[in-house]
């Protein structure tokens, strides 16, 4: 078994950081890799801006999401939950005891990798592991390289070293970067779930007016409330949106935002959900108290008007997404119906209902409708009461889903 073990302040992690930990599963052929946030690094001071610890650990564990390899890639509290000062050869000899016959891979930056023989132990260090540096600019090549692992192959015998340079890809200092997002900059550096939970939290002297954000900020923070498999619907149904709001006269801005925000509470468990229903006040039947999935729509939709400020027409898009109602606006139709068939869905019947969401939008709500009537049938689960009202409601206004 191969177990990269990837350290760091990650104050904040960025692409960079991304892309290292990406190359480096796929040139070492890791069988998991460890991101592993610092307490207190020894070899600096963190400088006074610095997010609390749980702040790091959600960024850091943000970045491990970012890369869709759950049973790979997984975010460790080891060093933030132990005293003192984080040194490298207590995590190794952890993670040694803990899997004897593991092959570990320590990875490391170049300024780290050029500055490795003067680390606490660092005999203990390469012995454990072998230690993967990579640059990342042109410069970190082999003329830098070198030098250094001769030297420590020289001096540690044990050493086993690897060097990768990741070509192309634009190099930012975590320092530089703290500098730009106080100046309201640097977005282009950081993955959008880590730029959005900066912009959420306030961290490093961000102080965005959430209920003013522009399009890509507000997908930012929305896609920092999910998971990072859940984005391609997000993105889906909000293009799908827009182009079904073109097509029948609705707010095409109003589409787009009700799109990116309308999964935005999709992972919180049902005491949460309750507890968001509670503070904004939002009422529930006795089916929505135990049926966490109809939950994230109401939820959803008050944290779009309450977080960030969006209009009644577009809470109202959200809060009906998922059980849709009787007599719905233009709107409210467009989401339910570019949720249902957005791009990435794959179902039988979706093919109608995609070619009736630009023919005849009633007829393609009530298909969507019925069919999750008769899928919630055939798993003998309750219909909520909005949904059958919905399918009363359109049948008594003479829509067929012959249109």
């Amino acid at each position: 078994m191969k177990i990269g073990i990837y350290g760091g302040t990650f104050n904040p992690p960025h692409l960079g950081h991304l892309a290292a930990a990406r190359t480096a599963i796929e040139v070492l052929e890791l069988d998991r890799l460890y991101i592993v946030p610092d307490s207190i690094p020894p070899h600096k001071e963190l400088p006074q801006d610095t997010p609390a610890p749980g702040h790091r650990l959600a960024m850091a564990e943000k970045m491990a999401d970012a890369l869709l390899m759950p049973q790979v890639v997984q975010l460790s509290e080891m060093e933030l939950n132990r005293e003192g000062k984080s040194y490298t050869a207590d995590t190794l000899a952890a993670l040694h005891e803990e899997y004897p016959g593991a092959e570990l891979w320590l990875l490391m930056g170049t300024d780290m990798f050029l500055t490795l023989h003067q680390w606490h132990e660092p005999e203990k260090i390469l012995k454990l592991a072998g230690v993967c540096a990579f640059g990342r600019t042109e410069q970190d090549g082999e003329e830098v390289f070198s030098p250094q692992r001769e030297y420590l192959q020289k001096t540690f015998p044990e050493a086993r070293i690897t060097t990768i340079t990741l070509p192309g890809l634009v190099d930012i200092s975590s320092t530089r970067l703290r500098e730009l997002l106080a100046k309201g900059e640097g977005r282009k550096y950081l993955y959008p779930a880590v730029y959005g939970y900066i912009l959420m939290n306030g961290l490093y002297g961000t102080h965005a007016d959430l209920k003013h954000l522009d399009i890509p900020e507000l997908r930012a923070c929305s896609y920092s409330m999910v998971m990072q498999k859940r984005v391609r619907h997000i993105r889906g149904t909000e293009e799908e949106a827009v182009r079904l709001a073109r097509r029948w006269g609705a707010d095409e801005n109003h589409a787009r935002r009700a799109g990116i925000l309308h999964d935005c509470t999709k992972y919180l468990e049902l005491d949460e959900q309750l507890e968001l229903c509670e503070k904004y006040g939002v009422e529930l039947d006795e089916l929505e108290h135990r049926a966490v999935k109809l939950l994230h729509s109401k939820t959803g939709a008050c944290i779009a008007r309450h977080v960030f400020g969006e209009p009644d027409e577009v809470f109202h898009a959200i809060f009906w997404h998922t059980t849709a109602k009787e007599n719905m606006t233009t709107l409210e139709k467009i989401l339910y119906v570019a949720d249902y068939m957005e791009p990435n869905r794959d179902f039988d019947g979706v093919e109608r209902l995609r070619q009736l969401a630009y023919s005849d939008l009633d007829a393609a709500l009530l298909l969507g409708v019925e069919t999750t009537i008769q899928e919630m049938k055939d798993r003998r689960l309750p219909v909520h009461q909005s949904t059958l009202r919905a399918q009363a409601w359109l049948r008594e206004h003479g829509v067929t889903t012959e249109g």
